[in-house]
């Protein structure tokens, strides 16, 4: 049986399939292509230091994990528009199910900081990490 640490990020990771036109990955490599619609990698994070309450023991997480997000278009103002309307939709899903379906206390994703990085020879890549804290408690660490 999955521990709840992992089944709150299978959760996330059901959430952001849901969003249709983009490839989702989890702990994944980049592809050597990037899809017209996009890709997005959900990365594990970190889980950091929980506070504890006792009697009975439990552990209350803000465990920060991370999406990656790339695009690529030939234009700029085409990047700019793919980008924003994946966040958008990265948004809204999670906007919908803050709860992960009762798994977490709460999802909050941050702002992104988007970079373009260019490619030679190809499209250039417009890419951020979105930090989304998920709050959830357990009765064990490792559980």
């Amino acid at each position: 049986m999955p521990t709840v640490r992992e089944n709150v990020l299978q959760a996330l990771f059901g959430v952001l399939q849901g969003i249709s036109g983009v490839k989702v990955l989890r702990s994944d490599v980049l592809p050597e292509r990037i899809p017209a619609g996009g890709i997005v990698i959900l990365r594990d994070g970190e889980p950091g230091e929980p506070e504890v309450t006792l009697s009975p023991p439990q552990y209350h997480y803000e465990h920060r994990a991370e999406i990656e997000v790339i695009v690529q278009e030939k234009t700029p103002t085409a990047r700019d528009a793919a980008f924003d309307a994946l966040t958008k939709a990265i948004g809204a899903a999670l906007a919908a199910d803050r709860m992960l379906g009762g798994l977490c206390d709460w999802a909050e994703p941050d702002a992104p900081q988007p970079v373009d990085l260019p490619i030679d020879g190809a499209q250039a890549l417009k890419a951020a990490v979105i930090a989304v804290t998920l709050h959830y408690t357990t009765s064990d660490p490792l559980g």
